[in-house]
């Protein structure tokens, strides 16, 4: 018997300072029956599995490292990589779409690879400008940009 797969949305960045976006994206995400992808870890990625989970929502974080207890307390289930940064590229090809909140050079490293995958990404609030990537002034324009786009 064939079944239907749930989407899943990569939120991707780092920032204490866009927890409160992240969690309002996690959030959202759910309530629309999206599994919330992310490396598994603190800030941005805490908090948008925290906004999942607030709604029952399902979380998958992808680790860098070798221990599956890295990983956020809002994770239900774990890929530990134990292959650092290079697991960037494991995040964003598990999204069907990318959110960008927030982040640094691991997070236009992100960026870039989604983009070369085809995936549709979004940035928001602090997110580094990379071409191709679309702009959201809001964490609901963010999650309906990046719905918008998929089949």
């Amino acid at each position: 018997m064939l079944t239907t797969m749930a989407r899943q949305v990569a939120v991707i960045g780092s920032g204490f300072e866009w927890e409160s976006a992240a969690e309002e994206i996690g959030r959202l995400l759910a309530e629309r029956g999206c599994t919330v992808v992310t490396g598994g870890l603190g800030e941005v990625m805490a908090a948008a599995h925290r906004g999942a989970k607030s709604v029952g929502g399902t979380t998958l974080a992808i680790l860098p490292g070798e221990d599956r207890r890295a990983a956020n307390a809002w994770a239900d289930h774990v890929v530990v990589t134990g292959i650092g940064h290079a697991r960037n590229l494991a995040v964003v090809a598990s999204g069907d779409a990318v959110i960008a909140v927030g982040g640094s050079y691991g997070t236009i490293a992100e960026i870039a690879l989604a983009l070369r995958l085809g995936r549709t990404v979004v940035a928001l609030e602090g997110a580094p400008l990379v071409d191709g990537a679309l702009q959201a002034s809001s964490p609901a324009e963010a999650v309906e940009m990046a719905l918008g786009n998929l089949g």
